[in-house]
């Protein structure tokens, strides 16, 4: 496979971001970056050392309250003043588009198709937060029940943020957790996935040209180990993760023990829920973005489809031929729609579950345990299994990878028992030619989010968990909040 030509800036580094500069960071060890396309290492970072991680969050710390030096803290900003840095850095950030596009691709082999659009979701991020100023400005007076006082309740940040980011979205998952940091007046301290360390640099080097002041970002990079080092270090007020519910649960832990807040945005296995008189053309319009988005590498997508037994088997032509349709090969042509897994050892695991739907039964209409086709990189054949029942592993664990299941039924009833036959809640989708219909079995469905025809997240709505999805919320007024600690102040009037 020959890539197209790249804008890469950042390659082999050896430097972090702390206290507004890029400092050579004191730790031994190194991180490669592969590109999955190819199974090549094109990139290295450093590994944060402790003394780097302490220089991280004392800067940060100092950033938000402020000192003889640097003067008035982060926190003390008006909340207009802070909106006007959110938009400077959302203007900075479409400037790069290119560069973080690119950047991306090659990390996690996202297709450009998919994170050419990185930059203007991540800028519309920052300029939705930032219209949120209103919020912190505004008092909230609320009257004793017996007239005699009212309380003032205050809203104030919450203090240094540690903000952890997985690979498959490594610049929206990150924006998603820094824009509403930001505006509540917190500082943060960024440590990206493994694999994906290079392209939020990107974020930061915007946040720099818009004249975020130093401190109020720090980036460190390393292993897991470092990830869980700064969830536990003790200059640090709350804790935001996107990942799997493993570690999930092993943050919620520790943040637990520390009494700490903490927002988990964790794992799924969401359904697609077909009705009767659904529009099949409709729906392959839609399908692989609400089902198979990123090659299969997102959380909510709806990788069950539901199907009525009375048209199960044109669903399942119309699905394997969509996915047959869409082409699989080199992530930086605009024509891929499937990439490659994001690293070998989740191709690994993608293959896995291909051999164990087979093994127990599930038929595979396309892909299945075969051969990808290229000589090198970590592709998966696009997978669609029909004949899955509800107990099989493909039909219960989440997979991360371009592996989809078609679940038969035969009533709504059962239809719901088995959308809601999971330990996840994150997402789902409705399929009907009735839009009433459909919203109306919309609360029928224990999930946090639900589309109705379509799948996509809005960034004024929380985007929440139930269950092993997670805890707490990200967008929205709700979002903000998560950053926000409370303080009523009570106070005679008469």
């Amino acid at each position: 496979m020959s890539l197209l030509q790249a804008t890469l800036p950042y390659t082999h580094t050896d430097d972090l971001f702390i206290d507004g500069a890029w400092q050579r960071s004191t730790g031994a060890g190194r991180t490669e970056v592969t590109n999955p396309a190819t199974g090549e290492v094109w990139g290295s970072v450093p590994q944060a050392s402790v003394a780097d991680l302490d220089a991280a969050v004392a800067a940060a710390r100092r950033a938000f309250t402020g000192s003889a030096v640097v003067g008035s803290g982060w926190r003390d900003l008006a909340p207009a003043v802070r909106a006007r840095f959110l938009r400077r850095l959302a203007s900075e950030i479409e400037e790069r588009a290119e560069a973080i596009s690119h950047t991306n691709t090659w990390e996690n082999g996202s297709p450009v198709a998919e994170t050419s659009k990185a930059a203007a979701n991540a800028a519309s991020i920052f300029r939705y937060f930032a219209s949120l100023a209103p919020l912190l400005e505004t008092p909230d007076i609320r009257p004793f029940p017996d007239g005699s006082a009212e309380t003032v309740v205050r809203l104030d940040p919450v203090g240094v943020c540690a903000l952890i980011a997985p690979w498959n979205f490594p610049i929206n998952l990150v924006v998603a957790k820094l824009a509403p940091a930001l505006m509540a007046g917190c500082t943060v301290v960024i440590k990206p996935a493994s694999p994906t360390p290079l392209s939020v640099r990107l974020i930061v080097d915007a946040a720099v040209a818009a004249g975020i002041p130093a401190g109020v970002i720090n980036l460190v990079t390393g292993p897991g180990s470092l990830g869980d080092a700064l969830v536990k270090h003790p200059g640090i007020a709350k804790v935001a993760f996107t990942g799997s519910t493993p570690v999930g649960r092993s943050i919620a832990a520790a943040c637990g023990t520390l009494l700490r807040p903490v927002t988990l945005e964790l794992g799924g296995k969401s359904s697609a829920l077909v009705l009767p008189d659904v529009d099949l053309d409709a729906m392959s319009q839609v399908l692989i973005r609400s089902c198979m988005r990123n090659t299969g590498q997102t959380c909510y997508i709806s990788t069950r489809v539901l199907a009525p037994a009375e048209r199960y088997d044109e669903l399942v032509d119309m699905v394997t031929a969509t996915i047959q349709a869409a082409p699989q090969g080199d992530p930086m042509d605009a024509a891929t729609v499937f990439g490659p897994s994001a690293t070998h050892s989740q191709q690994q695991i993608v293959r896995g579950y291909i051999r164990s739907g087979l093994a127990e039964g599930a038929r595979a209409t396309t892909g299945g345990d075969v051969t990808s086709g290229f000589d090198r990189g970590f592709f998966v054949k696009p997978t669609v299994f029909a004949d899955v029942t509800p107990d099989m592993r493909i039909a219960r664990e989440e997979i991360f990878g371009p592996v989809l299941s078609i679940l038969r039924y035969s009533s709504l009833e059962e239809a719901v028992r088995i959308a809601n036959d999971t330990p996840f809640g994150l997402g789902g989708t409705i399929f009907s030619a009735d839009p009433d219909a459909a919203f109306a079995l919309a609360p029928r469905l224990d999930t946090g989010s639900v589309g109705l025809g379509f799948f996509a997240s809005n960034h004024a709505a929380p985007f929440a968990g139930r269950h092993d999805s997670g805890l707490g919320a990200e967008f929205g007024p709700e979002g903000l909040r998560a950053y926000l600690s409370v303080q009523s102040v009570h106070r005679r009037i008469r």
